[in-house]
């Protein structure tokens, strides 16, 4: 009646105890298993297994803190043979199934862990029934992806468990945009599980240089021959499906680096507000991060910047925008701000941004312009068409900025003949298309005055003008970047040196690391001035395209 009472109270982790504790040097014996038969059974009915099962899954939760457990340990604790322990691998095999341990074999060796979640499931007497998790959003499913390939590359799944696992697991989350656009691509699991490796490496580890040591690790090594080859010479199914392709470096495709195409990112992982424009801008900034900054400008200058600055306001822009559309104008802000080098253009963006809190997506020019026939085309489309995005995704439309954009909106090349003039002016049409239909705010800067293509003249709403700053405008400048000179001293460098306020800027962070290097400066600033004077010359004199002294 006490032994009834004392299994009725017994728990999971309790029976394996007793069964441990009896199996220690037994051998596995009839007797054993006649000393332990009633906490065998209790395990075996709990977790639906085998009695040998039950005595199997025992021994390996003792070890759970071991995570490589070996056959031969098992025999040690026994006092049996290791082969006696290898006749028991089926049953073995069926924990491995049910998930109650994890086998991990390399060309070395086989081994065994038990998962932490076994443990706690135990811990707290609770059955343990591997399900996939449902209800996941794109980010989460991403890092329960990432769990498993870890898993496979530990090599603690087989290729087909790894597959059967994260089919099982898209089946639950079904209702993701991931997974119904994964579906529709018809794939065998082959190239559905290497897909899937791109798009963890891509978001994971933010991975768009993917190499063939990134993958050999998913596949067996005859399976992985024939996929490598066929990456390799460009023939994969995913290739010929436009889903990856080759790392352009320098305009040379390099064949052993793949990427996820901008059609596989905008498809796929669209609910992880993905934008592809990574490759060809430099980048969202921020406008909390923008740091702010006094600017000087001449009279007309200043009144068109304060202009622009409450159209820009979002209260403003919204109600402009609207009688804009019912009206049915173009709805969108396109602005020019042309001048010499230095004179604040790009500043002048980036405090617009700042006051106004609108993030900046700065294009980088020369990304787009690749040497491949038509990628460039390409990137500029997927340029446009993505920013549309980011105007949905953000609660405030974003500046799309051309910085330093005279590459691209100079003038088109009449009878062009040359292949690269062709892509230019193919470039410069597909920009001039696109800012008719933009819906949110561009910005573009330019040192080019004369050189200047009509075309895009006519299609900037707002076009601004930086002069080079007066004498008094310089004077202005000199005393916000250095306070602690004297209104005479920055009266006298105002007149005696024509500096734009860039050039100003760089001269007071010259003065200040030599301050702080050497000391009292050796160098006065009229001799720095002079230095940057001559720089100036140098390099906007002569060659400098569209400026008349």
């Amino acid at each position: 009646m006490e032994a009834k009472k004392e299994m009725k109270d017994m728990n999971l982790l309790e029976a394996m105890e007793h069964i441990v504790a009896l199996a220690k040097g037994s051998e596995l014996s009839e007797e054993f298993y006649n000393k332990a038969d009633e906490y065998i059974c209790f395990i075996a009915d709990k977790l639906q297994l085998s009695k040998r099962q039950s005595v199997m899954l025992s021994l390996f939760v003792d070890k759970s803190d071991n995570r490589s457990i070996l056959a031969s340990d098992i025999a040690e604790f026994l006092q049996c043979t290791t082969i006696q322990i290898i006749k028991c691998m089926n049953d073995v095999d069926e924990l491995v199934h049910r998930e109650y341990i994890i086998k991990r074999k390399d060309d070395r060796q086989l081994s065994f862990r038990v998962p932490i979640d076994i443990v706690e499931a135990f811990r707290h007497n609770e059955t343990f029934i591997a399900k996939p998790k449902t209800n996941l959003s794109t980010s989460e499913l991403m890092m329960e992806l990432e769990e498993i390939f870890k898993t496979r590359d530990d090599k603690e799944l087989t290729y087909e468990q790894t597959a059967g696992k994260i089919n099982n697991l898209l089946e639950a989350n079904a209702g993701l945009l991931f997974v119904q656009e994964l579906k529709k691509l018809n794939l065998i699991d082959d190239e559905k599980m290497l897909l899937i490796l791109f798009c963890h490496l891509f978001i994971n580890n933010e991975d768009d240089e993917i190499r063939f040591y990134d993958i050999k690790f998913l596949y067996n090594s005859k399976r992985w021959n024939r996929i490598k080859h066929s990456l390799n010479i460009n023939v994969h199914p995913l290739q010929r499906k436009g889903l990856i392709e080759f790392v352009n470096d320098n305009g040379m495709a390099d064949c052993e680096a793949f990427r996820l195409t901008r059609k596989a990112k905008r498809e796929l992982l669209s609910e992880l507000n993905f934008s592809s424009m990574s490759q060809v801008c430099k980048g969202m900034i921020k406008a909390k991060d923008i740091v702010a900054k006094q600017l000087f400008y001449e009279n007309d200058t200043q009144q068109q910047i304060a202009e622009l600055e409450g159209l820009l306001d979002e209260n403003r822009y919204q109600q402009i925008h609207s009688r804009m559309k019912e009206a049915g104008f173009r709805c969108g802000f396109t602005c020019l701000f042309y001048g010499a080098p230095g004179v604040g253009k790009t500043e002048t963006v980036l405090q617009l941004a700042r006051k106004t809190g609108r993030n900046i997506i700065q294009v980088n020019v020369e990304q787009i312009k690749s040497m491949w026939v038509g990628e460039s085309e390409k990137n500029i489309k997927a340029l446009f068409d993505d920013y549309r995005n980011q105007v949905e995704s953000q609660s405030l439309a974003p500046i799309l900025l051309f910085n330093e954009a005279d590459a691209v909106i100079g003038m088109r090349h009449k009878g062009a003949e040359r292949a690269t003039d062709k892509m230019e002016n193919a470039l410069q049409n597909i920009i001039l298309q696109e800012m008719e239909r933009i819906d949110g705010i561009l910005i573009a800067t330019t040192n080019l005055v004369q050189n200047f293509d009509k075309a895009f003249e006519r299609r900037f709403l707002y076009k601004v003008k930086f002069n080079a700053p007066s004498i008094q405008t310089r004077r202005h400048i000199w005393q916000s970047i250095m306070p602690e000179i004297s209104e005479e001293s920055a009266s006298w460098l105002a007149s005696h040196y024509n500096l734009s306020g860039g050039q100003i800027e760089n001269v007071a962070r010259r003065y200040a690391i030599n301050t702080i290097l050497y000391g009292p400066p050796t160098e006065e600033l009229p001799t720095l001035c002079k230095c940057s004077e001559n720089e100036s010359k140098e390099t906007y004199g002569i060659s400098q395209i569209g400026f008349s002294k």
